[in-house]
């Protein structure tokens, strides 16, 4: 069966789980790997060391920089900011601070995460919030700065 790619978007990775569905306008850099019965959702670039595990929705509007993996079943909103460097500079080396995002956790629109996070399996992270420290497992943080706000049943 493969993976669908639509015509606009652009896949230069041969690592794309099957079933996978790459929609326009999305850019995958060689190096990415891509888990099966993913969704890719327009304009969305994925950057060489990236893991994305399998049924991983990605909306629109994403970029997921070198050192992201997110791990089975995770779901990232529209236009959530991922970033991986704690003091940006132009055209300076950088020491990357991977983030991980736990299985079947979910990042809402617009949420900004620091570098060198983790995610906890199952957390929710509200729309909007900037995440600056690990928020743990089974919670919904919002706000910014990000805090628990709910704990989430099993």
């Amino acid at each position: 069966m493969g993976h669908f790619e639509h015509p606009q978007a652009l896949v230069e990775s041969e690592q794309i789980g099957e079933g996978t569905r790459i929609w326009a306008f999305v850019h995958v850099l060689p190096g990415a790997r891509i888990g099966n019965d993913c969704n890719i959702c327009d304009h969305v670039f994925i950057e060489n060391r990236v893991v994305v595990g399998d049924r991983v929705t990605v909306k629109c509007g994403v970029q997921l920089w070198d050192g992201v993996t997110l791990e089975d079943d995770v779901f990232v909103g529209p236009n959530a900011t991922f970033t991986n460097d704690l003091f940006p500079r132009s055209r300076q080396p950088f020491e990357l601070k991977p983030t991980l995002v736990k299985r079947g956790a979910s990042i809402g629109a617009n949420a900004t995460l620091l570098p060198g996070l983790v995610i906890g399996e199952g957390a929710m992270v509200a729309a909007g919030a900037v995440v600056t420290r690990d928020v743990p497992p089974k919670t919904v943080v919002a706000g910014n700065p990000a805090r628990v706000v709910k704990k989430l049943e099993d």
